[in-house]
């Protein structure tokens, strides 16, 4: 059973991420305030979920939140500031974008760079451990899935209807035979080899 807050007097935020290791399209990342008697026995880590249980959970995490929000950061920005400070700053936005100021944050993985005014934890593997850090990664992983279907209309090539950007070999093949994308992050390698990109 995953626990509820690590300080129960606090109003407590968990902070999650999605889409770190694709090669296309944002990054996403939610921040959830959960009720202090909120109780759910099939919220876990999003990755642990399937797809079914991910859409089923997000409505009723959206209802029973106190407060939550989404944040991005698109593909533009990742090649600017690299995919770590772009994971942080999509936190950083999900969090100013929640109606209810957190006195606590709990943070996915083992680094943040904080956030003006507000304490934080970080949880290693918390989506497993903590309520709010679970109903974020699976706010964080939905929103990003919806967002990648709609760019796969647009190139359906590279079968993001899948893979949702992650670097399996139908997308690096699709890559290889007709280039990247607008949408693709230019500063990771997009091949497993050093063949040259072309643009389309």
């Amino acid at each position: 059973m995953l626990q509820l807050s690590l300080y129960p007097e606090l109003i407590e935020a968990g902070c999650d991420e999605a889409g770190r290791g694709c090669l296309a399209g944002p990054v996403f990342a939610a921040a959830v305030i959960l009720p202090k008697d909120f109780e759910c026995e099939v919220l876990n880590d999003s990755k642990q979920l399937t797809e079914k249980e991910r859409y089923t959970l997000r409505p009723l995490i959206e209802e029973k939140a106190l407060a939550w929000a989404v944040g991005i950061v698109d593909h533009k920005e990742i090649d600017k500031i690299n995919i770590l400070n772009a994971s942080f700053l999509a936190m950083k936005r999900a969090v100013a974008a929640l109606k209810i100021l957190p006195e606590h944050l709990l943070i996915d993985g083992n680094r943040f760079c904080g956030y003006e005014g507000i304490k934080h934890t970080c949880v290693v593997k918390g989506d497993g451990k903590f309520m709010p850090i679970a109903a974020a990664s699976v706010l964080a992983k939905t929103y990003r899935d919806d967002y990648m279907l709609q760019l796969h209309k647009e190139y359906p090539l590279y079968d993001w209807d899948n893979n949702k950007g992650y670097p399996t070999k139908k997308h690096r093949a699709a890559i290889r035979e007709h280039g990247a994308t607008p949408y693709h992050r230019m500063s990771f390698n997009l091949l497993d080899s050093q063949l040259e990109l072309k643009f389309s």
